[in-house]
């Protein structure tokens, strides 16, 4: 079954590693990073994937080293500015997820541009989870109910979700050899599948994404029906 998801998301983990592999400094690896991250958009956009949503920086990242903080920060926004032009060619709206109050207003300025060159592209969103976590979602999102006097309902507070804007994920992504999600999408992954990479982020490449997603096509994707059900299902929409 040749199975495309909607909705991937992506933990890309092993930067550091694969500049470490080669003796080169951690920022190296962040660069080779993006790098990787421009070839997968254009695949996803290729292959009829709607949605990509990308873990860029987690708000538990502003523990490492100053530095190395410092020079991510730098990156992104150099990336913003030169990325721009081909993301607007190839049809990519971008949408910033995450706490905006502990960026600089530099950051922020450069994502509220970005977000409004790109608003009328349609041929793929891209999520970029930028000073984001699963908890801070969740607390964001119950605070934002509460203010408004809204009774906490499972639909309520998906809403007011962060990725209220886009479907939930089909397939989560995890690359570096890691098996865990690491606080993110915590409310949104209920239900998706998971997939884990043993190549490093910089090395993720088209086959690599076409082995996720063939992989994907041979989940039975149940939501707590049984497998009858689903064949069922199937046959009654065919």
């Amino acid at each position: 079954m040749n199975l495309v998801p909607h909705h991937i998301a992506i933990v890309m983990d092993g930067n550091g590693r694969w500049a470490s592999k080669r003796y080169l400094p951690r920022a190296a690896g962040h660069k080779q990073g993006v790098v990787s991250l421009r070839r997968c958009v254009k695949a996803c956009a290729q292959r009829g994937v709607k949605v990509l949503t990308v873990f860029a920086f987690s708000s538990e990242n502003w523990n490492r080293p100053e530095e190395e903080v410092a020079g991510l920060m730098a990156l992104f926004n150099m990336a913003l500015t030169r990325e721009l032009p081909q993301l607007m060619v190839d049809g990519v709206q971008l949408h910033f997820v995450g706490n905006r109050a502990g960026l600089s207003p530099k950051v922020v300025a450069g994502i509220r541009k970005a977000e409004s060159a790109t608003t009328s592209n349609t041929r793929l969103i891209l999520n970029i989870c930028f000073n984001y976590g699963g908890r801070w979602d969740i607390v964001q999102a119950a605070a934002r109910l509460a203010a408004q006097g809204v009774q906490f309902t499972e639909v309520a507070l998906g809403q007011a979700m962060a990725m209220a804007h886009v479907a939930d994920p089909d397939l989560v992504i995890r690359t570096g050899g890691e098996q865990r999600i690491s606080n993110f999408l915590l409310w949104q992954s209920a239900y998706s599948e998971f997939y884990f990479s043993d190549s490093l982020w910089p090395e993720f490449d088209e086959a690599e994404l076409d082995l996720a997603i063939a992989s994907f096509g041979q989940r039975e994707r149940r939501f707590g029906r049984t497998s009858d059900q689903i064949v069922a299902l199937a046959s009654m929409g065919s």
